[in-house]
């Protein structure tokens, strides 16, 4: 099972980008920069990514980092 990890590229102002790029080497998934995920504005605002679809957002990309994490071992448990 490969779970999808989606953030926008805008949103690597808060270093989402060197974040969540390894996940891919931790975890069966994979991570994917778009240039928008047409979340109008939101990238500006806080650092966010989709997880499986599941919208995930945290004040700090370090907390996005811990909050995907989460995410990620919590989908791969089911």
């Amino acid at each position: 099972m490969s779970i999808m990890i989606e953030f926008c590229t805008n949103n690597s102002y808060f270093g989402t980008d060197q974040l969540l790029l390894p996940l891919e080497k931790q975890f069966d998934c994979q991570v994917i920069e778009y240039g928008c995920l047409t979340s109008c504005g939101q990238c500006y605002l806080m650092p966010f990514a989709y997880v499986d679809g599941d919208w995930v957002e945290a004040p700090t990309a370090e907390e996005l980092y811990e909050a995907v994490v989460q995410k990620l071992i919590a989908l791969l448990d089911t």
